[in-house]
């Protein structure tokens, strides 16, 4: 994917026909927050990868595990998260103010569909806010005066970034975004990872690199377990350290074997000493 795919993926969100990664994710996840262009290009994957509707899951529990545990055993009471994508059931906020009710979350995003169902549905909750800033500025994020005005800087805070730099390319630097929000929060503070990945052992299937590369979607970037680990660098990283994401902190016993699709998306989580 180019850095100008990049950009148009975020500009056209509205486009109802070309197919955008939020609405693709969607449909992953067996949302109705898509268009058939979206469930297309699902389709596609799917066929070549049935478990990647696995993995989507996976990665949407993932981020219900790590904020369970951040609002709950971790104490943190500020969220920033910068890859939403559509809002769909447990949602970071719904699980952080079910742990702590004072609990703030701040979403940021440039997708206009994003933005719009993201506001409809948080019309009511105070607490909850979703901004337009783009998380490849961490500036821009941090200056945006909702932001400013709801996350205390003084406070530990825990940023997201699950599904976010995978679509930044290597020369827009994602190890250089990610530090900038690593600068910006205090010590105590959190960053949440999970990032598409490539183990480089020609387990990756090939039909579905083959999706990837031909793409006109900008389907994101899969990176070596050194180069995902990069992005934490400066960061204690919170046990198990980075592993599958579903072997972070699993609820409970694997009752099934998973498919090797299900290991294509590595997380962790890092505090900042």
């Amino acid at each position: 994917m180019s850095d100008t795919q990049e950009d148009e993926n975020r500009s056209s969100a509205f486009d109802t026909n070309r197919p955008h990664v939020a609405r693709i994710f969607n449909a992953l996840l067996g949302g109705k927050d898509n268009y058939q262009v979206d469930r297309d290009v699902r389709d596609q994957l799917l066929a070549r990868a049935p478990a990647m509707g696995d993995l989507a899951r996976d990665v949407r529990s993932f981020v219900g595990r790590v904020t369970r545990f951040l609002a709950g055993a971790a104490g943190v009471r500020q969220f920033l998260d910068c890859a939403p994508g559509m809002p769909n059931n447990e949602n970071v906020h719904e699980v952080a103010q079910r742990e702590n009710r004072e609990a703030t979350v701040v979403y940021t995003a440039t997708d206009p569909v994003v933005l719009a169902h993201g506001r409809a549905l948080l019309a009511e909750n105070d607490r909850t806010h979703f901004v337009h800033a783009d998380f490849r500025c961490p500036d821009q994020v941090f200056d945006d005066p909702t932001v400013r005005k709801c996350i205390d800087l003084n406070e530990p805070v825990a940023v997201f970034h699950v599904g976010s730099v995978q679509y930044v390319s290597d020369a827009r630097d994602p190890a250089e975004i990610i530090a900038g929000y690593i600068d910006r929060i205090p010590s105590g503070s959190y960053v949440v990872l999970g990032h598409g990945y490539d183990p480089e052992d020609g387990s990756f299937p090939r039909e579905l690199r083959e999706v990837y590369l031909n793409s006109d979607v900008g389907l994101g970037y899969f990176r070596s377990r050194s180069q995902i680990e990069s992005f934490l660098d400066g960061l204690e990283l919170v046990d198990p350290g980075l592993v599958a994401v579903s072997d972070w902190w699993p609820d409970g016993p694997r009752l099934a074997g998973q498919d090797p699709v299900q290991r294509l998306a590595l997380g962790a989580v890092g505090r900042k000493p």
